[in-house]
C-alpha cells in the first residue's frame, strides 16, 4: 500500500492524541503501548533465532520510552512557528533535523518554520530521555508525528469555526489554511490562540500514508548547518554564565590515582589570574581568568599521588587475564572440520572532537548544570545525591555536543564540575584537556574473541563465539532500563553486560547451532559504550571466520555469504555492494577487496572495501608516524526500512565507515604501567585524510518497511569487518590483532605523565583545544 514495498496495511493510521491546556496551541502524543506496540512478528526464520532476532536492544529502549510518550509536546506560536523540545541529545548525528522533518510532514509547515530545542532534564520522562543505541528516530517516529497531526487537526477545526466554512473545504499548506469555496485563508499564527484549549482533552489524529509523504524520505540539508559552519552553534564552553570562570584539573599519572598532598598550594594560588585551587576526588582543580592561566597553574602544581586502580597493568597483562577468563568452547566432533581463531581488540578512545566539559553553579540549596548529556535524568539524580540536594533543586540543561560516539552517555564532566563548584563556592566552566580525555577518560574496553566454526559436506554445522572483555560500565541509565524491563526480556537471568550483549549480537547466517556468549573481567578501568558497543569487535571476528570458511570450502566469499544468509533484506544490500563495487575484479598483488555484512536494530548494511597493502605505495608518513595499508575504495549499501532523511543517513554511514577504518587499521590505545601512552590527536591515529578512501559510494536502499530502523551505529561494524577481510585477502594472512598497527613501533614519543599537559606553550594550546 502507498507505493512502499513491504508496507501492506501501512496507509493512513488513526491514533489518539492530546490537546493540552495552554495559551497557544500545545499538543502531545497519546500515552502507552497501544500507540507504539510493534506489529506481529514475521514468519519464523529457518534456523533457531537468537535473542536479538526476537527482541533486540533497540526494542528494549523503545518499550522503555512508551509510558511517557504523551509527554512529547509541540507548541504552535503566534508567529506561526512550531516549537519542539526534543528529549534527546544532539551530538552531530542530525536528529534535530530528522525530528523537524517529521513535524513538517504531519503539520504541513515549512522546515524553516520549525524550532527544535533540546529539553532540560525532566525526571518525569523516566527512560524517554536517553540517547543511545541508534534509538532516537525509532522511538520518537510515531509520537512526534501524532503530536504534529493533532496540532494540524486542531488548527483546521479552529479555521472552520473562524471562517464559518465546512471542515472538508479546508486545506492546510505551508502554514496557511485556505478555503476552497471562498478562497479565504488564515495562517497558523493567527489560529494558534484560537486553537488553544483551557482543558486537557483527548482528540483523534490521522497520520499520512507513505504515498502522501512530501518531506519524510527526501534528502534535506541540516537545519543547523549555517550555525555550524559559521561558528554560531552554542556548546557548553560557549555559554556565558555569570562568574563561571575557566577551570581545569591536574590529574594523576595513572588511571584513577588519588591526591595525597599538594606541596606548593600557596605558590600556585598566587599565580597570575588564579582564583582558586582545591583538591577534589579526581585531582587538583584550578580556576582562573583564562584557560591559559589554568594550564600554567596545572603545570606548576607539585602533587604527591596515591596509587590508581590499574597500576602496573599493561596490554600484555590484560590480554593474559582475558584469555584466562575465556568461557570454554564446545568439544570438537572428530567427524567434522573446524576453523578456530582467537582475536584481540585493544583499548580504544571514543575520541570525540569536543573534550569533556560542563558548566556548574552550585549554591547551598540549589545547583544548575549545563553540558552535553545523553542521559540527563541520571546525571540530575546522581549529581543531586552527591551534593546532598533534592533532585528538584538541581537543574540540568542539555547543550549541543561536538561528538560523542557513546562518550556523553556518562556525565563525568558535569559531576566533576558540580563537585568543584561546591568546593570553591563559585560557578565554574570546567574543561578537560585533550590528554585527560585520552588517559583518564572512558575507553572502549580491551577484549578477545574466540571463535570455532565446524563444517562438513558443504554446510556449516556450528558457530560458537566466546567474547571476553574488560567490563563495560552501564551505569549511565541503560542498566536501570534492563532492571525495569527484565520480566519481558528473552535472555533469562543475566548481568547487565550479558543482557546488552545478547540483545545486540546476532548471526545473519544459517550456521546450524549458534552460540555467542560474553565473559568479563574488571580491572579498574573507566570504560563505556563506544559506537555499537560489542558489535564492531564481534562482527569483525565473525566475518573473518566466514572468509576463512569460504576459502576452505573453495567458495567465493561473496557467494558463500549469499548462500547462507537468512534474510532477504540482507541479501539485497550484499548484492548491491557486490554489483556497485564490481566484486571479483582483477587487482594487483598486495591489493584486494573485502566484503562484510552487519544487521542490527531493524536495519542492515553491507560494505565492500578495497585496500592497498603494497609497501611501495603505503610507506607514507603523517607527522613521523601512521604508515601502513590504505583503504582506496568503499561501497556501502544500507537498508534502514524507511530513511527519514536519506542525506543525513548518508552522512551517518560516512562517519561510521571512517570509524571502522580507524579501529581496524590504526586507532588504539597502548596501556603501559597503569596509563595509556596516547595523549593527543598526533598519536591517536584516527583515519587520516590520506587514508580516507578517494572512492566512497553510499547507496540508500528504497524503503522496505513503513518505519525507520536504527542508523547511528550501523556502518561501524560493517566497515571494520570489510576492511579486515580486505587486509587478510591482500596479505594472505588473516589478521587477529586490532588495530593492525598496534604491535608495531609506537611512531611517537609519549607525553610525560607528570604533568600530563604538554610543556610547549604553542603545542599545548594546539593539543588542548
Amino acid at each position: 500500500m502507498d507505493g512502499v514495498p513491504g508496507t501492506a496495511g501501512m496507509g493512513r493510521r488513526r491514533f489518539l492524541g492530546y490537546v493540552l491546556a495552554a495559551s497557544t496551541l500545545t499538543v502531545a502524543a497519546e500515552l502507552g503501548e497501544a500507540v507504539l506496540a510493534p506489529d506481529e512478528a514475521a514468519a519464523v526464520v529457518p534456523s533457531v533465532p537468537g535473542p536479538a532476532e526476537i527482541y533486540d536492544l533497540n526494542d528494549m529502549l523503545t518499550d522503555a520510552a512508551l509510558p511517557t510518550a504523551n509527554l512529547i509536546t509541540i507548541r504552535i506560536d503566534s508567529d506561526g512557528t512550531a516549537s519542539f523540545a526534543l528529549p534527546r541529545a544532539e551530538v552531530g548525528q542530525g536528529i534535530t533535523t530528522s525530528s523537524a522533518m517529521l513535524i513538517a510532514e504531519e503539520l504541513d509547515l515549512p522546515l524553516d518554520r520549525i524550532r527544535v530545542m533540546l529539553a532540560d532534564a525532566r525526571p518525569e520522562l523516566l527512560f524517554n530521555q536517553l540517547t543511545g543505541g541508534s534509538n532516537t528516530t525509532i522511538s520518537t517516529f510515531t509520537p512526534i508525528r501524532v503530536a504534529a497531526a493533532v496540532a494540524r487537526g486542531r488548527l483546521l477545526r479552529a479555521a472552520a469555526l473562524e471562517l464559518g466554512e465546512a471542515l472538508d473545504t479546508l486545506t492546510a499548506k505551508a502554514g496557511v489554511i485556505t478555503s476552497s469555496s471562498s478562497g479565504r485563508s488564515l495562517t497558523y499564527g493567527e489560529l494558534a490562540g484560537k486553537a488553544a484549549s483551557v482543558t486537557i482533552g483527548q482528540v483523534p489524529a490521522e497520520l499520512k500514508g507513505a504515498a502522501q509523504f512530501e518531506v519524510i524520505g527526501t534528502a534535506r540539508g541540516r537545519i543547523d548547518a549555517r550555525e555550524a559552519v559559521t561558528g554560531r552553534k552554542t556548546f557548553a564552553m560557549d555559554l556565558q554564565i555569570p562568574d563561571a570562570l575557566p577551570t581545569m584539573v591536574c590529574r594523576p599519572p595513572t588511571i584513577n590515582g588519588t591526591v595525597r598532598a599538594v606541596e606548593n598550594l600557596a605558590e600556585v594560588r598566587a599565580m597570575p589570574g588564579v582564583t582558586d585551587v582545591v583538591a577534589v576526588s579526581t585531582g587538583v582543580a584550578v580556576r582562573g581568568r583564562t584557560f591559559g592561566q589554568c594550564i600554567d597553574a596545572v603545570r606548576a602544581l607539585k602533587v604527591s599521588w596515591g596509587p590508581g586502580t590499574a597500576d602496573a597493568q599493561s596490554d600484555d597483562t590484560i590480554r593474559d587475564e582475558l584469555r584466562k577468563a575465556e568461557l570454554p568452547l564446545p568439544a570438537l566432533d572428530l567427524l567434522t572440520r573446524s576453523v578456530d581463531a582467537r582475536f584481540t581488540f585493544h583499548f580504544a578512545s571514543n575520541s570525540a572532537l569536543e573534550t569533556n566539559c560542563a558548566v556548574a553553579d552550585v549554591r547551598d540549596d540549589s545547583a544548575e548544570i549545563w553540558g552535553s548529556l545523553k542521559s540527563p535524568v541520571v546525571a540530575q539524580e546522581q549529581i543531586a545525591l552527591k551534593l546532598g540536594l533534592p533532585v528538584s533543586a538541581v537543574k540540568v540543561h542539555v547543550t549541543e555536543g561536538g561528538g560523542s560516539f557513546g562518550r556523553k552517555l556518562f556525565h563525568d564532566a558535569a559531576a566533576e564540575a558540580a563537585e568543584v563548584s561546591k568546593a570553591m563556592g563559585k560557578p565554574v566552566k570546567l574543561m578537560w584537556h585533550r590528554t585527560d580525555d585520552f588517559r583518564q577518560g572512558r575507553t572502549h574496553p580491551m577484549a578477545t574473541s574466540r571463535v570455532r566454526a565446524t563444517y562438513a559436506l558443504g554446510q556449516v554445522l556450528t558457530y560458537d563465539q566466546r567474547h571476553t572483555s574488560v567490563a563495560t560500565d552501564f551505569g549511565h541509565g541503560v542498566g536501570e532500563i534492563i532492571t525495569a524491563q527484565a520480566a519481558r526480556l528473552p535472555v533469562g537471568d543475566l548481568t547487565f553486560s550479558e543482557t546488552i550483549f545478547a540483545l545486540s549480537q546476532q548471526t545473519p547466517y544459517d550456521f546450524g547451532v549458534v552460540t555467542q556468549l560474553l565473559g568479563e573481567t574488571d580491572k579498574g578501568f573507566n570504560t563505556g559504550s563506544m559506537r555499537n558497543i560489542y558489535s564492531p569487535n564481534v562482527r569483525c571476528a565473525q566475518e573473518l571466520v566466514v572468509d576463512e570458511l569460504a576459502r576452505r570450502m573453495g567458495k567465493d566469499p561473496y557467494r558463500f555469504r549469499r548462500e547462507f544468509l537468512k534474510d532477504a533484506r540482507a541479501r539485497a544490500v550484499l548484492d548491491k555492494v557486490a554489483e556497485a563495487g564490481n566484486w571479483g575484479r582483477s587487482m594487483p598483488a598486495g591489493t584486494a577487496q573485502g566484503i562484510a555484512l552487519h544487521p542490527e536494530y531493524h536495519a542492515c548494511v553491507a560494505v565492500l572495501a578495497e585496500i592497498d597493502c603494497r609497501p611501495e605505495t603505503t610507506g607514507r608518513t603523517v607527522r613521523d608516524a601512521c604508515t601502513g595499508p590504505r583503504v582506496t575504495k568503499v561501497v556501502c549499501a544500507v537498508d534502514v526500512g524507511l530513511a527519514v532523511n536519506p542525506r543525513g543517513l548518508e552522512a551517518q554511514m560516512m562517519g561510521g565507515i571512517m570509524d571502522g577504518i580507524a579501529i581496524t587499521l590504526s586507532a588504539g590505545l597502548h596501556l603501559a604501567d597503569g596509563h595509556f601512552l596516547e595523549g593527543s590527536w598526533d598519536n591517536y591515529f584516527y583515519t587520516r585524510q590520506w587514508n580516507t578512501p578517494p572512492e566512497l559510494d553510499i547507496v540508500v536502499m528504497p524503503p522496505t518497511t513503513g518505519e525507520p530502523g536504527g542508523a547511528g551505529e550501523l556502518a561501524v561494524a560493517g566497515a571494520a569487518a570489510a576492511v579486515a577481510c580486505a587486509y587478510g585477502r591482500a596479505t594472505g594472512t588473516m589478521p587477529t590483532s586490532f588495530p593492525i598497527n598496534h604491535a608495531g613501533p609506537l611512531g611517537f614519543e609519549p607525553l610525560p605523565t607528570t604533568p600530563p599537559i604538554p610543556a610547549s606553550p604553542t603545542d599545548g594550546l594546539d593539543r588542548a583545544f
